[in-house]
């Protein structure tokens, strides 16, 4: 394929690590702390290491395709290449199905994270109408023009990660190192259950690679972003979780778990300031994904994937108003119907599965594509492509009977939704 020469290639390896921490770090490691900890008590750190090798092996896979790969796209690249034009859009259809579900389920906890100011927002009435507003507020923003949109991402992510850096560097020297080594292991019959839900906290990374278009060296940047981003976040997962059990006896139940370790370390002012870190950092994931998603569909229907309905382009705004809509309804009535966990296990799922096709197209990229010089290589030939999909068929068995329907509907819907445009184009040149 060649490459979309419209594209501006301006994005570094720092740009790419940036977009990888930001896809990954939004709502998960505010809510699943609590989780980690009702599931396996003082053996959590470790758990969020444990759902870290499992990713790792996706990752460095990730990382061998992009190095093959320098066209925007991403998993919609290498299925499509790999397997067609159908295979490619049903992996970025899962991929959106994944945002869309997570869209959902931040939402829903950047509202139980606000009801620490007041409490209605927990639940009820007052909840839902808080969710609905947010979901018109954003699509608002993104229907009246991309600038303004940006301009929201801008100022949640400028709030996002000071408050964990500070929580981090306040709680380490509470952290008790007895707690980590004197604990037995979680309940086998529920483990691999409790690691689907966690893994929810390291998805998102897939969002860099989309970008490879736009990227000065994707062969060289992307791959090495991507690992060492995912690291990174790893050990900051994993003092968090040790800090907070640490310092937070009754962690388990706490619906707001770092606001409330934030209260223990620093008092209520520390809670206030965790609180709003919390809140930013989720917003700006839920922004930048308002922004993004709704622009897969628009970008499939001009690609003959989906119908024309998709690609509306508002005739003031010049935005992709349908698209745009279509997004915020559903994720609307995602959140509306769903808990928090429920909705994580859904994307998770959805993510899992456009894994399980990115990883399968690995061995025909090795042999149809290129090599070049400063490529990033995997050690052990196939080894870790075969153990990335053991790991996701494995964990894919842990899912709800729930979840697999919402999914296996989400599937079908797309298959409707490709077939009803009357022609299969290929991933365009």
């Amino acid at each position: 394929m060649k490459t979309d020469e419209s594209l501006e290639r301006d994005i570094s390896r720092l740009g790419f690590a940036a977009i990888a921490l930001n896809g990954v770090i939004g709502a998960g490691i505010f809510a699943l702390p609590a989780v980690a900890a009702a599931k396996s008590g003082n053996f959590s750190p470790w758990l969020f290491l444990f759902c870290a090798v499992l990713i790792m092996t996706v990752v460095l896979c990730f990382s061998r395709a992009a190095s093959f790969v320098t066209e925007t796209g991403g998993p919609i690249q290498y299925a499509g290449l790999a397997f067609g034009p159908y295979a490619g859009f049903q992996t970025g259809w899962l991929t959106y199905i994944g945002r869309l579900s997570a869209m959902a389920a931040n939402i829903k906890l950047m509202v139980i994270y606000a009801s620490w100011f007041w409490t209605p927002l927990e639940s009820g009435l007052i909840h839902q109408l808080a969710v609905t507003l947010i979901f018109i507020l954003l699509a608002t923003s993104n229907i009246i023009g991309v600038r303004r949109s940006m301009l929201v991402v801008y100022l949640f992510s400028a709030m996002k990660l000071a408050p964990i850096f500070l929580l981090v560097l306040v709680g380490l020297s509470h952290a008790r190192p007895d707690i980590l080594f004197a604990t037995g292991l979680p309940e086998i019959s529920t483990f691999g259950e409790t690691v689907l839900v966690l893994l929810y906290a390291f998805v998102g990374f897939e969002s860099a690679v989309v970008l490879a278009g736009e990227a000065r060296d994707p062969r060289r940047d992307i791959p090495r972003a991507l690992t060492q981003t995912v690291l990174s976040i790893t050990l900051l997962y994993f003092l968090i979780q040790w800090i907070s059990i640490s310092v937070l006896p009754e962690l388990a139940g706490s619906n707001t778990p770092l606001a409330d370790v934030a209260a223990v370390l620093m008092g209520s002012a520390g809670a206030v300031l965790l609180t709003f870190g919390a809140v930013f950092s989720i917003g700006g994931n839920c922004s930048a994904s308002m922004l993004s998603a709704p622009r897969m569909t628009y970008a499939l229907s001009h690609m003959g994937s989906m119908p024309k309905w998709f690609g509306a382009v508002h005739p003031r705004f010049h935005t992709p108003i349908n698209s745009i809509v279509f997004y915020s309804v559903v994720g609307l009535g995602l959140a509306l119907s769903g808990s928090f966990v429920w909705l994580a296990v859904v994307s998770t799922l959805a993510r899992l599965l456009s894994y399980i096709l990115s990883v399968a197209a690995l061995p025909v990229l090795e042999r149809t594509m290129e090599p070049c010089a400063d490529q990033f290589r995997l050690p052990g030939g196939y080894l870790i492509p075969a153990l990335a999909l053991i790991l996701c068929f494995w964990l894919i068995t842990f899912a709800s009977a729930t979840a697999w329907l919402t999914t296996i509907g989400f599937f079908l819907l797309g298959t409707i939704l490709y077939f009803a445009t009357g022609r299969q184009k290929s991933i365009p040149d």
